[in-house]
């Protein structure tokens, strides 16, 4: 068998490091690590405004009675309650906050959509729809990766 040196490290090559990307940080690709990506884009500000409008409008018309009398009115105020906590994480880029947002928006859009299904009445599918594309949006790694 040939000489083969015990330690390959020792074969006379010289050092030579890893190549290495020095422009990966300021690209921001899509591998970026999550937390690196700083800000908040403004479509996340623009969702946190509308659910706070919602929130409180729903908050409001289940205290006046809207919606009955029955458990539903406390079902509404639990929901609006953790839909106003997500959107305040959200806004502070809580990945909590984040999944209470999206969570709320899918629900809302099933809300809306169930509620045409059975009144057939047009504004559920429009406000529906909106509802669905705030948490398509939300869903998009662009937003994730801005989170802490």
């Amino acid at each position: 068998m040939p000489d083969i040196p015990e330690n390959p490290q020792t074969t006379g090559t010289p050092s030579v490091p890893p190549a290495q990307d020095l422009g990966f940080r300021s690209r921001h690709l899509p591998g970026t690590p999550a937390g690196e990506a700083k800000g908040m884009l403004p479509g996340m500000a623009l969702i946190g405004m509308y659910l706070l409008l919602m929130a409180m409008l729903n908050a409001f018309a289940a205290m006046s009675g809207k919606f009955g009398l029955s458990t539903a009115k406390y079902s509404i105020l639990g929901v609006c309650t953790l839909l106003v906590i997500g959107v305040f994480g959200l806004l502070r880029l809580q990945r909590w906050g984040w999944a209470l947002v999206t969570a709320g928006c899918l629900a809302m859009a099933g809300g809306y959509f169930y509620g045409f299904h059975r009144t057939h009445i047009a504004p559920y599918v429009i406000q529906g729809l909106f509802a669905m594309v705030f948490f398509l949006y939300l869903s998009r790694p662009e937003v994730r990766e801005r989170l802490r």
